[in-house]
């Protein structure tokens, strides 16, 4: 089964609304395993919306419209549903008593344009929208369907849920798409993607890699009528990507690495410091950001500035002197101090420069050094992220992560 989805609105075109229902919409049609070719946006025009309809019923079995239900002049969906399909539209009684009911017991006042609401195209079922006024619509016709949804969120989201998403579910046969993300990092996506080939052209299960900051995302998916069904697919294969990229494999779904950091660090009743410079807290606000953190992070300190360095984390004067704050040297004192003021563990150490300009020393925006300091020594390394200054910042998060979650899985 394939789908396309119009979204409908001018204000979307502009950029004045960001559209979270296609995405939203895009979810479910991929946990339903419906095929979704092709996204669209048309603006508040009749013929416009008419054509993208029509176009898109020629592609696919099942077109969805998003927004222009609503009373007013331009709310045409159902006016370009009816002009792509060859029908009229039609007065729907028991649409305008079921709004009129519900005007009443609102106290609000009914108007004259309400009444474009319980108009259909002809051939047409309404949808139930308890959550606001104008109605959902499912067409079928030769075999194929328009389904009209609500564009306010609050009714949209329901709506795909509840009838919606049944009527769906028994198109599909009760089939749905089950997946497992595998999370890998310290290892590019070419060279991942290299050492599991063969399963990345497989077809049952489907095994996909992503892009993502600093690390890989691989999702495992079949098509199965149950969790079990799916599982009897899913693990072997997730077993074997497990077993051949070893400890780069972190976690699994939705596990953030700082989550596996903590985890593993709690589990061993270790503790950890951070000493951060251009990261400014954020490696810091990952770590805090995992439930139970506090049994394994005890703290750190932001040395920004030069002096910071020195009072805070016990930097000397003449190191900063002799090599710099963006330096090797740099990183591993500022480790090394959060390991002893803190009396933990691990502490990593991060310095470099994020941009937008090279600065007073001449260092290279993007240069970072990263150290992580520990009973077995302190261990640096440089990196040459790219990206704006942000992404820079969240690059070196990550490579501090990944530095120490590899020392713990030595």
């Amino acid at each position: 089964m394939t789908a396309e989805i119009v979204s409908v609105g001018t204000e979307l075109l502009l950029g004045q609304t960001v559209d979270t229902n296609a995405a939203e919409l895009g979810r479910k049609l991929a946990a339903l395993g419906i095929v979704h070719r092709r996204r669209q946006t048309v603006g508040d025009n009749l013929e416009r919306a008419a054509d993208a309809i029509r176009e898109a019923l020629g592609r696919a079995d099942t077109v969805f419209t998003i927004g222009g239900l609503g009373p007013t002049q331009d709310d045409l969906t159902r006016d370009a549903i009816a002009l792509a399909l060859g029908v009229s539209l039609v007065h729907d009684p028991e649409i305008e008593a079921h709004l009129r009911a519900m005007f009443e017991r609102r106290r609000i006042p009914w108007t004259d344009s309400q009444t474009r609401q319980a108009q259909r195209p002809e051939g047409s079922q309404p949808v139930a929208n308890p959550n606001g006024t104008a109605p959902g619509l499912i067409c079928e016709r030769d075999g194929k369907r328009v389904i009209a949804l609500p564009g306010p969120p609050n009714e949209f989201g329901p709506m795909v849920e509840g009838p919606v998403g049944e009527y769906l579910a028994a198109l599909t046969g009760g089939m749905a798409l089950h997946s497992r993300v595998v999370r890998v990092c310290g290892m590019g996506e070419s060279m991942v993607e290299r050492t599991i080939r063969d399963l990345v052209d497989g077809e049952n299960p489907t095994v996909a890699p992503y892009a993502k900051l600093g690390e890989v995302h691989l999702r495992v998916s079949t098509m199965a009528p149950d969790a079990d069904s799916a599982a009897s697919v899913l693990q072997p294969v997730v077993a074997t990507i497990r077993e051949r990229l070893g400890k780069h494999v972190y976690g699994f779904d939705d596990q953030p690495l700082e989550s596996a950091v903590i985890g593993l660090l709690r589990d061993r009743k270790q503790t950890l410091a951070v000493a951060e410079s251009m990261t400014g807290g954020g490696l810091g606000g990952r770590l805090t950001s995992v439930e139970g953190s506090s049994a394994a992070f005890v703290g750190g300190v932001i040395a920004y500035q030069a002096q910071v360095k020195e009072q805070l984390l016990g930097v000397s004067r003449e190191l900063l002197a002799a090599h710099g704050t963006v330096s090797e040297a740099c990183a591993v004192a500022m480790a090394e101090g959060a390991r002893v003021r803190f009396e933990t563990d691990f502490a990593l150490g991060i310095t470099g420069n994020a941009g937008p300009t090279v600065d007073a020393a001449g260092t290279r925006v993007g240069t970072v050094f990263i150290a992580l300091a520990s009973s077995e020594g302190t261990q640096v390394v440089e990196h040459e992220f790219t990206g704006q200054r942000g992404a820079v910042r969240s690059k070196a998060a990550q490579g501090a992560l990944t530095m120490l979650w590899f020392a713990l899985n030595r």
